[in-house]
């Protein structure tokens, strides 16, 4: 009795090990040519010293600091009276006007600035790429309905708007940073990410996936949002630059309910007079230039992001 002898089957390879592998793939490309920019490795060094920082001021409060003394909110030393003293060895940045660290309050209003950015530039790329997409994909009537309203938003005053919100209601940072996300996720980048979109829209495996029966959800949100998410990614860094830079105008004007920020720091120099007293420099300089630097790390990613994402920048 003979036998058939059957072909030795193929070593199977999961489906989401290939994507993994295909996505490593892709982070070490695009990593390799960020790292050609030092711009952007500049200011990727600058957030991750910024999230370092963030990060210590709970382990000093804990181990270092005594919290009644050194708590941004809430601490004073009694050994100071109600005026701002100048850095020394005990206070490294000085006091403010309340008698309070102005160091730990700069660490600790450093978690504020970076969850407040993240929160609305998720918000903005969450709402932008729905958008974007969905009107690249129906067309018709459906892209002009989404892209009027697109059109009001930009039409619309950024800052002010926020103003008049932060006076009739309490804005706090997750209102804060809800609104920042929604206004610009309806704003410009939306228009972006469609045209954008568009391209997609007409690739070979956009027609495959409709053909085998795919759904519409299933198209948009499985084929086309995965391939948008790179621009996505580069407007979230310019997203979190606009949020740091609204709260800081907002908390100045003292138009919101956040416990501490940087901006909040130079609302109570200003309150107390000191704004324009050159002798309390401690007073305004670091929250001033912790805004700047923070602004310009993200802002300098972004610009490193675009030239990966677009072609025509890397070729020049």
């Amino acid at each position: 009795m003979s036998t058939i002898s059957s072909p030795v089957d193929a070593t199977y390879i999961p489906l989401w090990r290939v994507r993994l592998r295909l996505f490593w793939r892709a982070v070490k490309t695009n990593w390799a040519m960020f790292a050609e920019n030092p711009i952007g490795l500049f200011g990727l060094g600058l957030i991750i010293f910024f999230g370092l920082f963030a990060l210590a001021h709970p382990i000093l409060i804990s181990t270092v600091w005594e919290a009644k003394i050194y708590d941004p909110v809430n601490g004073f030393d009694i050994e100071i009276p109600y005026h701002p003293s100048p850095p020394s060895a005990k206070h490294l940045l000085g006091t403010d006007p309340m008698g309070r660290d102005v160091l730990s309050q700069l660490m600790f209003s450093t978690r504020y600035e970076f969850a407040l950015g993240m929160i609305s530039a998720i918000v903005t790329v969450l709402i932008a790429t729905s958008i974007g997409a969905i009107a690249a994909y129906y067309g018709g009537i459906t892209d002009i309905l989404l892209m009027r309203i697109v059109d009001l938003v930009i039409m619309i005053p950024y800052l002010p708007i926020l103003i008049v919100m932060s006076a009739l209601m309490r804005v706090g940072m997750i209102e804060l940073a809800l609104f920042i996300g929604i206004l610009s996720g309806f704003g410009g980048t939306a228009i972006v990410i469609k045209s954008q979109a568009l391209t997609v829209k007409v690739k070979p495996y956009i027609e495959a996936a409709r053909i085998s029966g795919g759904g519409d959800f299933h198209i948009i949100f499985t084929h086309m949002v995965p391939n948008l998410l790179p621009i996505a990614l580069l407007y979230m860094m310019f997203v979190v630059t606009g949020a740091i830079f609204s709260e800081a105008v907002l908390s100045f004007f003292g138009l919101t309910e956040i416990d501490m920020s940087w901006g909040l720091m130079i609302n109570t120099t200003q309150v107390f007079g000191y704004i324009m007293r050159f002798d309390a420099w401690y007073l305004l300089l670091p929250a001033s230039l912790a805004i700047t630097l923070l602004c310009a790390a993200f802002y300098m990613v972004g610009r490193a992001l675009d030239e990966v994402v677009n072609p025509r920048l890397r070729e020049r």
